[in-house]
């Protein structure tokens, strides 16, 4: 009953509201602040882990040195798969 009674009283309110006028008000100022300090956080944290990645790059000579000496030692170590007696593969 109360609910039905609230709304009977909100129901003038609106209709007094210039409804060519509407502004985001108090509500939509801290909602754009608390976005804008988020956003602020974050590029804070990504430019604090940026700066902790090493970008020098490995001369790529001794990188294809490493991925062929890691391609032939990996070859050896795994045994072979026993081939099917009917020949299907």
């Amino acid at each position: 009953m109360s609910a039905s009674l609230a709304m009977t009283h909100l129901v003038p309110l609106a209709k007094e509201v210039d409804e060519n006028k509407v502004t985001p008000g108090v509500l939509g100022f801290i909602v754009f602040a608390v976005m804008a300090l988020a956003v602020w956080r974050l590029m804070k944290s990504m430019n604090r882990h940026m700066s902790k990645v090493d970008f020098k790059e490995t001369p790529e000579e001794q990188v294809g040195a490493s991925v062929s000496a890691d391609g032939a030692s990996a070859g050896a170590d795994t045994p072979e798969e026993p081939k099917s007696k009917t020949g299907d593969q």
